[in-house]
């Protein structure tokens, strides 16, 4: 007789474009369908979709705030009886965290985002006292915890207060069959391509990579593709440092992998990170990086020498620019390929996943 499969419902707020939205999509299609049942519960609009669900069992709420879904959830939830449920983002674990009594048969997984000590000195505002509260008490509401790298790891266990036994490590993959760029030697003669990929927040550290670009002498583009809060101040900073015809901004395009294979080197400013994915994806292309010293998954993902460089500040920053080394594509791509390739993390929260069931 075939054994039942184990029923797993991925639930998001929405699919607009995000990591997070990307990777439980991801999972949702591509866990192994021969011991689970999956599905993506959407709480948001089918019309708002970024991401290729084709192939993925896919239910929409339609609801436009986690807090008005709460009631259909629940009704869902009761209709169909997951044995897993994982959420992603910080308010929607919280809302599940407080829920979860009520559906005690059911293993809830939180799908962490953010290394939230290290990022909460830029957000834009701070979180009010009660909602700091509700949210520890939530998060240890839930039964486990998926960390994207160490320091989530830590900054669960410290600042939440999460037992260990209740925290696991599953990186993001790679999601994409990217194709390595050729290995072309760092001609001097050329303008040399930079780029960064990301939401325009204080977080993410442009201003420091345009400080220290403004010191640079040979020629060179820089793109920043994203858009966000902070676009209007980055671009006065780029007029301010006369970098205007060495600057181009392009708020959304479809093609970054493009993008990505036709830089040099991708330069991250981030003051603290998740698991950078536009990161990943440049290594995965062959496109060697230049990055600060932050908390979250860079580390995990950056082999100083290897695939790029680890700045601890502004000044080791220019040096590498000024002092750039060629890197062999393959040898680049084959280091976050060897770690992060999908099958690697498909099969670990397949093994994640049974162990928990099994346990339950």
């Amino acid at each position: 007789m075939k054994k039942n499969k184990i029923k797993t419902i991925f639930i998001i707020p929405n699919l607009m474009p995000g990591g997070a939205e990307r990777v439980m999509s991801f999972l949702a299609k591509n866990l192994n369908s021969s011991s689970f049942e999956t599905t993506l519960l959407v709480l948001g609009h089918e019309a708002n979709t970024a991401y290729d669900i084709k192939g993925a069992n896919v239910v929409f709420l339609n609801k436009t705030r986690v807090l008005t879904a709460i009631p259909n959830l629940i009704l869902h939830l009761l209709k169909e009886k997951p044995q897993i449920i994982m959420s992603s983002i910080d308010h929607l674990n919280v809302s599940m965290g407080m829920i979860s009594p009520i559906f005690p048969k059911i293993v809830f997984i939180g799908r962490q985002a953010s290394v939230s000590k290290a990022s909460s000195d830029y957000q834009a505002k701070s979180t009010n006292t009660f909602f700091s509260i509700l949210r520890k008490w939530a998060l240890r509401k839930l039964n486990y915890i998926v960390c994207q790298s160490y320091d989530m790891y830590l900054d669960c266990k410290q600042e939440y207060q999460i037992p260990e036994n209740k925290l696991k490590i599953i990186h993001n993959p790679i999601t994409e069959n990217f194709s390595v760029k050729h290995n072309e030697p760092i001609d001097k003669n050329r303008v040399t391509q930079f780029i960064t990929v990301g939401r325009l927040a204080i977080i993410k550290g442009h201003l420091r990579i345009l400080n220290v670009l403004s010191n640079i002498k040979y020629p060179f583009v820089y793109t920043i593709i994203g858009s966000g809060p902070e676009k209007d101040s980055i671009k006065n900073s780029v007029d301010a440092l006369n970098l205007t015809s060495k600057v181009k901004f392009v708020d959304f395009t479809n093609d970054v992998e493009r993008y990505l294979r036709e830089s040099d080197f991708y330069l991250q400013g981030s003051f603290a990170e998740g698991f950078p994915n536009a990161l990943l994806e440049s290594c995965a292309v062959g496109t060697p990086v230049i990055v600060f010293d932050a908390p979250g998954g860079t580390r995990e993902i950056v082999e100083d020498g290897v695939n790029g460089f680890i700045a601890k500040n502004e000044k080791e920053y220019f040096q590498h620019l000024n002092n750039l080394e060629h890197f062999n594509p393959k040898t680049v791509s084959n280091s976050v390929y060897s770690k992060f390739d999908k099958s690697i993390i498909l099969e670990d929260y397949k093994s994640f996943f049974l162990s928990i069931t099994k346990s339950k």
